[in-house]
């Protein structure tokens, strides 16, 4: 598990890119960098992470339901996460 403060400057991140999207989005039609420049680093979509909902964990994300792989396996085996089973041959 991370720790919380990992998970909450991820939220904050978040937050800002949310925030300054339209405005960063015109600055960049309008050619405009010195302006760009001045904006929040931590409001540009290149500095987000994903990271699992549940855990927060970097690595080993499943974009498809926002999890880790552990927590995946976990509720997959669990039969939590509706459709998916364990393969046997």
């Amino acid at each position: 598990m991370a720790k919380e403060s990992v998970k909450a400057r991820e939220r904050k991140r978040i937050a800002l890119v949310a925030k300054y999207a339209k405005k960063r989005a015109a600055l960049k039609e309008a050619g405009d960098y010195k302006a760009l420049d001045k904006l929040p680093r931590a409001s540009s979509a290149v500095r987000l992470h994903n990271r699992c909902k549940l855990s927060g964990r970097p690595r080993g994300y499943m974009r498809k339901f926002g999890i880790s792989r552990v927590f995946f396996r976990d509720l997959a085996v669990a039969g939590k996460i509706p459709g998916v089973t364990k393969a046997s041959w």
